[in-house]
């Protein structure tokens, strides 16, 4: 039981900062160019700090090594996410604008603000080494793939010139993947950067605006939109059954053929994949969104409504994880 109130606060501190953003731009605290300044602070500085600073802390090369093999399957699960995704953005006929945000909300997870500390809170610290497995194939997922579907679905493309496509290196390599790299390099090469008090405090404390201001810049949009605008269409309906219910249930279904075909694979990993996989929406998709000009209402509605209805399924997870 305690678990579970901790699992529900984790969620409660995500929608009372998202509160905090509504209210402040309802009294007029916020200029109007304020969301999509931090928007460019977030994507191009915050989080690409925050992952170089995460990946250092919590990897070693040993690990690295030590759970490569497990990568595969969960790899396995965001391949045949992606084919899921893509299949009901031609089924649905998703409209541009929505298409990358709506194969994102299926893919990839909020690992970081919710994943982690309910990950914690079910499995404790012996889960760590099992829940990076997870969050270096949602980084790569989103930073490397998701990303260049949402600034490839940008509706005002079509209005461009035919000689104006040309390659963009930001697109290619966004700067949240470059952080990773770098993170990748400095950790092959053992470059003890962190070690350094006054670099590791301000990338920390750089890195660390990343959550907070996600969720402000939610609230912000929300505010703008007005609270009427969150609502369960048939594309957000679509995308919430595609987060809790199909993910998950993809990920069970690869783990139980891994362990029938004579794959030994530890129980807490079981567990911990399971629980990563449901958990909520990228908490940066309305900015992402934003960014390439795409539905910032829709993804910041996915968002919201799969935080919110994450306290209904934080039970559910637990009571289908002890089976496995």
């Amino acid at each position: 039981m305690g678990v579970f109130f901790t699992s529900i606060q984790s969620v409660l501190v995500v929608v009372l900062i998202m509160i905090l953003g509504y209210v402040l731009r309802k009294t007029g605290w916020f200029a109007d160019t304020f969301s999509k300044n931090i928007s460019k602070l977030i994507k191009n500085i915050a989080l690409p700090a925050s992952i170089f600073v995460a990946v250092l802390n919590k990897l070693t090369r040993d690990k690295l090594v030590g759970f490569s093999s497990y990568l595969i399957w969960g790899i396995i699960s965001v391949v045949i996410g992606y084919i899921i995704a893509f299949a009901l953005v031609k089924i649905m006929k998703i409209r541009v604008g929505r298409r990358g945000v709506f194969i994102n909300a299926i893919v990839n997870a909020n690992t970081i603000f919710i994943g982690l500390p309910l990950n914690l809170a079910l499995f404790g610290n012996d889960s760590m080494t099992y829940f990076l497995v997870y969050y270096i194939i949602n980084t790569v997922s989103t930073w490397a793939f998701g990303v260049f579907l949402i600034s490839n679905d940008d509706p005002t493309k079509k209005d461009q010139p035919k000689g104006h496509n040309k390659i963009n290196l930001k697109q290619v390599l966004p700067m949240p993947l470059v952080g990773f790299i770098v993170a990748l390099i400095f950790l092959l090469l053992n470059i003890p950067v962190l070690q350094v008090p006054f670099i590791s405090q301000t990338l920390s404390y750089v890195g660390s605006l990343v959550t907070p201001l996600s969720l402000i810049y939610i609230g912000i949009v929300l505010a703008d939109a007005g609270l009427k605008s969150i609502s369960f269409d048939r594309d957000t309906v679509v995308a919430l059954i595609g987060r809790f219910i199909i993910a998950p249930a993809v990920m069970v279904g690869i783990l139980v053929l891994a362990m029938h075909g004579g794959v030994s694979l530890p129980s807490m990993f079981n567990q911990t994949m399971i629980v990563q996989s449901a958990t909520p929406m990228l908490a940066v998709l309305p900015i992402l969104a934003a960014e390439a000009h795409g539905d910032v209402k829709y993804a910041t509605n996915i968002v919201t409504t799969s935080t919110i209805l994450f306290i209904v399924v934080i039970p559910i997870l637990m009571a289908i994880v002890q089976f496995i």
